[in-house]
């Protein structure tokens, strides 16, 4: 007897992450990935570690003029991860 696979790969995946409830954590990739473009190759090179936390983006920056000129612009720079993402991932960044 042969079994029917009617199901495309795409609904496969998409029931898996719903059942493991992993989207949130999809997410946070996203938005991770997203910095280097949201910020630029510049602020990139100079950013040493991103990771979130409870809805916290925590970077760690090797300079701190720029870590001072970031804050300024961190909720520009939030709206515009989260856009990336597709949610809200992000609600503060942290700079370490």
């Amino acid at each position: 007897m042969k079994i029917s696979n009617d199901r495309s790969l795409k609904e496969v995946l998409q029931e898996l992450i719903e059942t493991y409830r992993l989207e949130g954590k999809l997410n946070e990739v996203k938005a991770v990935h997203s910095w280097e473009k949201v910020v630029g190759e510049l602020i990139s090179r100079h950013t040493k570690d991103l990771y979130i936390r409870n809805g916290k983006l925590f970077v760690k920056i090797d300079s701190p003029a720029l870590k001072h000129e970031l804050t300024y612009s961190s909720s520009l720079i939030i709206e515009k991860i989260n856009t990336e993402a597709g949610c809200k991932v992000i609600e503060e960044i942290i700079f370490i």
